[in-house]
């Protein structure tokens, strides 16, 4: 059985959304990514899909949304990438498990910026992540 995984930004326009998208690249087989904001943009950055592009990463079907068009009970890892804490916005119990692992943010940094931030998701997603799947 897949586990689900979301990654939670600010605004859900550059750095949850690559988590998302390169979570679904490097381990789809495994996992069933998701992403949300706290605030969301409603717009994915334009320099987000181009960093993901680079790559060769899908960018298809990729939107900005909040948590509440995610379904968190259903959630076995929430991954932070804020320094905000989350736990007041979660429902209670909250039954997956959560980790705060901040990455900065790239948004008006312009495009090498958005390259770094891209580079500490890869990690993220094929270390941490990777090691969590077991």
């Amino acid at each position: 059985m897949k586990k689900n995984v979301a990654f939670i930004c600010w605004g859900n326009s550059c750095r949850s959304i690559m988590a998302e998208a390169l979570a679904r690249h490097f381990l789809g087989a495994s996992l069933t990514a998701s992403s949300a904001g706290i605030s969301p943009l409603g717009f994915v950055s334009r320099e987000t899909i181009q960093v993901l592009t680079e790559m060769g990463v899908a960018t298809q079907g990729l939107h900005s949304k909040g948590l509440g068009e995610i379904d968190l009970q259903d959630c076995h890892l929430l991954v932070n990438l804020t320094d905000y804490s989350l736990e007041p916005l979660l429902p209670v119990p909250f039954p997956g498990l959560l980790i705060h692992r901040p990455v900065h943010d790239p948004y008006g940094r312009g495009l090498e910026s958005y390259r770094e931030s891209r580079d500490d998701i890869i990690r993220l997603v094929n270390q941490e992540i990777c090691r969590w799947l077991g």
